[in-house]
C-alpha cells in the first residue's frame, strides 16, 4: 500500500483538532476528515468517525494493524509539519 497524496486544511480556530485531512492510497481510493489532533503526548491522527446511537464514536475507517496506522501517521504528521513551515 501506498499513500499517493496527503492534503491537509488547517484549522484556524482554537482547540484541539489542528486540521483535516485527505489521503489517497494507491492512486485508487481516498479517506477524507482524518483529523490532526493536539494531545497530552503530543500530535495524534483520529480516523474519520460518526456519532453511534450509545453516543460513543465509532471510526468509519481505519487501519487494521498498527504497523499501518504509524506508517499513516507519520506521513500525515510530517506533511502537517512541512504546511506549517510554508506558513511561516
Amino acid at each position: 500500500m501506498q499513500i499517493t497524496d496527503v492534503r491537509i486544511r488547517k484549522v484556524e480556530k482554537e482547540g484541539k483538532m489542528k486540521a483535516v485531512v485527505s489521503i489517497t492510497i494507491d492512486d485508487e481510493f481516498v479517506v477524507h476528515d482524518i483529523k490532526v489532533i493536539e494531545g497530552e503526548k503530543g500530535l495524534f491522527i483520529a480516523m474519520p468517525s460518526r456519532k453511534a446511537g450509545d453516543g460513543d464514536f465509532r471510526d468509519i475507517a481505519h487501519p487494521i494493524n498498527s504497523a499501518t496506522r504509524d506508517q499513516i501517521q507519520g506521513l500525515i504528521l510530517k506533511k502537517y509539519e512541512e504546511v506549517l513551515q510554508e506558513k511561516e
